[in-house]
């Protein structure tokens, strides 16, 4: 008898001392700890390569490096890749979604530190990219691997990358609120009781090893002046048609860049096209260099010398028409940088950019007005709400940016413009666009499943485990009493008719011959080649179930066969798949 191994030996004791939902319990707190120092290692990292690189900059002038730097980190992150990885690392979200939706929640394991390695090389030298989705992707790949050590379920595997989501948004933004409403509406497929307290548990523990390491201070800290005054809603309800629609241009020009660099097919092509433009771009607009928060807590304070520092135009700030120019520019080109940072080769995410470009809308909404006294507006809380409306338009996510500007506040005195703003801007990008930045390729595909229960159900299960084989046979040039003898031990209301290599023929259902079946005179004289007809439509052992799914609705058929290559294989029946749903489905609800 084989011994088990020691990993056997564990499972073992877990199942008999350890309950699955304390195990969950945890887990989360597993995950949200690996969350948490994801977020602290990614974060220094870059801190640091960005201040070796550009302590020495002067604010007065311009920069060559700016030029060459974005492209010596984002070639170190494509060698990385193709020489030691050898395999793609993938951008933050997206790959855990796609996981969710594809794979049964499983990510390869070198993205649990592949993510975090390549993402600072990007954003350190210089990626107009972000580091928020980089981190989500690391923490999703340890809760993946570590459900897989323990063998957990799909419904327990989808929980602990939803887990480790909360826990590395929590973690970035000290927000641990925000971490949960982000998988809620980005990554959740359903929340029950029995994730919510792991949920809890994650985003907390996130937070804690944030606060820990990085300190108490937020990342975007943030004053709130006064309280909502009722009389400037008709100004949130314009900033956030204005933020909708920067959404829009956000969203395609996104889309657009992505399909240019798809037809490039080379690597180190991509690289040197991406590249000459991005330390362009960098060279003329300094504040675009890296993830830009520090561009974001200067607007935060009404500052917008970041428009002009280390930059040939530094002389140019004092000329407000110059700086309503800036503006506009800057906010056009933030998701050119991002996009040509990702075309190009770059690792990172753009959470960051999204908040770069909703700062930069609110600020300049604000000052168009006071500059031109229209209404006397407060800047910050302005540029706050853009933020906000920015990522309800950009991610499809208007709960998150609610809750995410209204914990790194410290408050929720601007819970009130916040929701005026980023339901507007959520509604107008919808009127334009199904999916968001993160989830378009997966919905175009038709594989975005993590929104809809019934897909992700029927995604999980296979035609292969369903495939019923006790169906009795004939070959095609048998005759009407062989074919009596077949049915005589059959329990089964269909005979297929196969050749000499198994390859499907046709199929005789009983109902059809019973006029006949118990004339012996007809024994010999009719063949089964005259009684069968090819059914239509066949399954594929590899089609997915949502097709088979709809096979059955159009055709009412109780039973499909299934053929490989033109052999046959078997049956899946209509009783058997809806019990299989059922079953999925009720453990997904399970409390």
């Amino acid at each position: 008898m084989k011994r088990p191994t020691r990993l056997g030996k564990i499972l073992v004791w877990r199942r008999q001392h350890i309950s699955d939902k304390q195990l969950i319990m945890i887990l989360s707190v597993v995950v949200g700890l690996t969350s948490g120092f994801a977020a602290v290692l990614i974060k220094n990292a870059v801190h640091l390569i960005k201040a070796l690189l550009t302590s020495g900059f002067v604010e007065q002038y311009h920069n060559y490096l700016y030029v060459v730097l974005p492209a010596i980190g984002i070639l170190a992150s494509v060698l990385f890749m193709h020489f030691i990885l050898k395999q793609r690392v993938g951008h933050g979200i997206p790959i855990t979604l796609a996981a969710i939706s594809k794979s049964g929640g499983r990510i390869k394991p070198h993205n649990m530190y592949s993510s975090v390695l390549t993402s600072a090389l990007t954003v350190g030298f210089g990626g107009s990219v972000g580091l928020e989705g980089p981190t989500v992707a690391t923490g999703a790949a340890w809760g993946s691997n570590i459900a897989r050590f323990f063998k957990l379920n799909y419904r327990q595997v989808l929980l602990l990358l939803a887990c480790a989501s909360a826990g590395a948004m929590s973690a970035i933004f000290k927000a641990p609120i925000a971490g949960i409403v982000f998988v809620l509406e980005v990554i959740m497929l359903d929340l029950t009781m029995s994730s919510l307290i792991p949920l809890l548990l994650s985003s907390l523990t996130g937070a804690l090893v944030s606060f820990l390491f990085l300190g108490m201070d937020v990342l975007v800290p943030a004053e709130i002046q006064h309280e909502f005054i009722i009389s400037e809603v008709p100004y949130y309800i314009l900033l956030g048609v204005f933020t909708g629609f920067v959404s829009l241009y956000f969203t395609r020009m996104y889309k657009r860049i992505e399909q240019s660099f798809d037809h490039i097919k080379n690597r180190y092509t991509k690289w040197i096209v991406g590249s000459v433009a991005l330390g362009l771009i960098i060279f003329f607009f300094p504040a675009l260099y890296g993830e830009g928060y520090d561009v974001i807590n200067s607007a935060l304070h009404g500052n917008f010398s970041y428009l002009f520092d280390k930059s040939l135009f530094y002389g140019l700030q004092d000329n407000m028409f110059v700086v309503f120019l800036f503006f506009i520019v800057i906010i056009l080109l933030k998701v050119i940088a991002t996009s040509i940072t990702f075309g190009s080769g770059g690792i990172g995410g753009i959470f960051a950019p999204t908040l770069f470009m909703g700062v930069n809308s609110g600020l300049f909404f604000a000052k168009v007005f006071n500059y031109f006294d229209i209404r006397a507006l407060t800047e910050n809380h302005f540029a706050l709400a853009g933020m906000g409306g920015l990522i309800a338009g950009v991610l499809h996510a208007p709960l998150t940016g609610m809750f995410l500007i209204a914990e790194i506040t410290g408050g929720y005195a601007l819970i009130f413009p916040l929701m005026i703003t980023a339901t507007i801007s959520y509604a107008i990008i919808r009127i334009f666009e199904r999916y968001s930045v993160y989830t378009y390729q997966l919905g175009r595909r038709g594989e975005l499943f993590t929104h809809d229960k019934d897909k992700v159900v029927l995604s999980i299960m296979k035609v292969r485990d369903l495939i019923e084989t006790n169906f009795q046979t004939i070959r095609e040039n048998s005759t009407l009493g062989d074919l009596v003898k077949v049915i005589s031990k059959s329990q089964r209301n269909i005979v297929p008719v196969v050749d000499g290599d198994n390859n499907l023929k046709g199929i005789v259902f009983i109902n059809d011959i019973r006029h006949i079946m118990f004339d012996q005179d007809q024994y010999d004289k009719v063949n089964v080649n005259e009684l069968m007809y090819m059914p239509s439509p066949v399954v594929m052992p590899d089609e997915s179930m949502e097709d088979v799914a709809q096979k059955f609705q159009n055709t009412k058929h109780y039973n499909l066969p299934v053929v490989e290559e033109g052999k046959y294989r078997g049956f899946v029946s209509r009783a058997n798949v809806f019990s299989a749903y059922r079953r999925l489905l009720r453990s997904f609800s399970e409390d």
